[in-house]
């Protein structure tokens, strides 16, 4: 039972994270809009997504 505590504590966790880090950085068009629903609509799913391809689409501002 403590293992799936953990694991539900840690997705949270992610989940909160991308959130964050999707609305403090610009992106592209509209793929910041994009990346929230992808994260909130499949949190666990969407958060490791935008981990693995959002965070290079980031803007790079100077």
């Amino acid at each position: 039972m403590f293992i799936w505590q953990a694991l539900i504590l840690i997705s949270i966790g992610l989940w909160i994270f991308c959130l964050i880090d999707i609305l403090r950085n610009q992106f592209q068009k509209n793929d910041k809009v994009i990346w929230a629903l992808v994260v909130i609509l499949l949190p666990l799913l969407g958060s490791l997504l935008y981990l693995f391809i959002g965070k290079s689409k980031k803007l790079k501002l100077n």
